[in-house]
C-alpha cells in the first residue's frame, strides 16, 4: 500500500469510519470471462481479493465485514461450478487459519447448513472453533444465506418461544426479532460495499442494512483493492447519516 492510500485514510478519524462493513462480492464470473478464463479461476481469484480486504480490515480496526460467500439462489448455478465452490470454501476454512490467527480475527458463519457438504461443515466448525477466542474484527461469512430465509426461521423461533409460553405475542419488538437473526449480537453494517456495477441489494442483510450507506463500484471483486476499499470508507465518512431525522 502507499504512502498516500495511507495518508487518505489517516484524513478519516475513527468516529467518521463504519464500524461494521458489509460486501456483496460480485463479478467473478464476469472477470475470468473478460480473460478468456474459466469461471472457477474468477472464485479463486476473488478468494485472493478476500484475504487482502480481511487483513486490511484488521490492520485499520474495523469492528465487523460480512461478506456475501454463496447465496441461497446460487444452488440454481452448473453443478461442477458448486462443487469447485464447496472445495474452495473448505480449502479457505484450512488455510486462512494461520492469517486470521496471526491477525487476531474470529470468524462468524451466517446462513443455513443445510446443502453444505459435511466435510465443509467440519472445516467451517474447526476455523470456528479455533479463533473462537480471538477479539480483534470479527469476520462474517454468509454461506447458503439468504436475507428473507433469515427473518423466516426468526419468526419461525419466536413463534415456538410463543407456543411454549416463553413469549408473550405483547412482547414482539424489533429488538426481539434482531435477536433471533443469525446475527444476534452483531451490529448492523454502517456501510454495504457491491462490486461489479450492480444496483441490487440480492436479499443481502435485508433486516440489517436498513440505514446502511451503499457505495457501488464497477469493477469486479477479484480487482477490487485496498485503495478501492479506502475509497469506500472515505466516501461514507461524508455522508450525512441522519436515521429519518432532520439535519442539525
Amino acid at each position: 500500500m502507499s504512502a498516500t492510500q495511507t495518508q487518505l485514510l489517516l484524513d478519516v478519524p475513527l468516529e467518521k469510519r463504519p464500524r461494521h462493513v458489509a460486501i456483496i462480492m460480485d463479478g467473478n464470473g464476469r472477470w475470468a470471462q473478460r480473460q478468456k478464463l474459466p469461471r472457477i479461476r474468477g472464485h479463486q481469484q476473488g478468494a485472493k481479493t478476500v484475504r487482502v480486504i480481511t487483513e486490511e480490515c484488521a490492520r485499520i480496526g474495523i469492528e465487523q465485514m460480512t461478506l456475501y460467500c454463496l447465496s441461497s439462489e446460487n444452488w440454481k448455478r452448473p453443478q461442477d461450478e458448486l462443487e469447485f465452490l464447496m472445495f474452495l470454501l473448505s480449502q479457505y476454512m484450512i488455510q486462512e487459519r494461520e492469517t486470521m490467527m496471526e491477525n487476531n480475527i474470529r470468524l462468524k458463519i451466517i446462513g443455513r447448513r443445510d446443502r453444505i457438504p459435511a466435510d465443509v461443515q467440519t472445516a467451517m466448525d474447526k476455523s470456528l472453533e479455533m479463533t473462537a477466542g480471538n477479539t480483534g474484527t470479527c469476520l462474517c461469512l454468509a454461506i447458503n444465506y439468504g436475507g428473507r430465509a433469515e427473518i423466516v426461521d426468526a419468526i419461525r423461533r419466536i413463534c415456538q418461544k410463543v407456543a411454549r409460553n416463553e413469549v408473550s405475542p405483547d412482547d414482539v419488538s424489533e429488538t426481539l426479532v434482531s435477536e433471533h437473526l443469525y446475527t444476534a449480537g452483531m451490529s448492523d453494517p454502517d456501510l454495504l460495499i457491491r462490486t461489479a456495477g450492480e444496483m441490487r441489494i440480492s436479499n443481502y442483510l435485508l433486516w440489517q442494512i436498513s440505514y446502511a450507506e451503499m457505495w457501488v463500484t464497477e469493477k469486479m471483486w477479484p480487482e477490487f483493492t485496498i485503495a478501492d476499499f479506502h475509497e469506500a470508507i472515505g466516501d461514507f465518512s461524508k455522508r450525512n447519516r441522519r436515521f429519518g431525522g432532520l439535519d442539525d
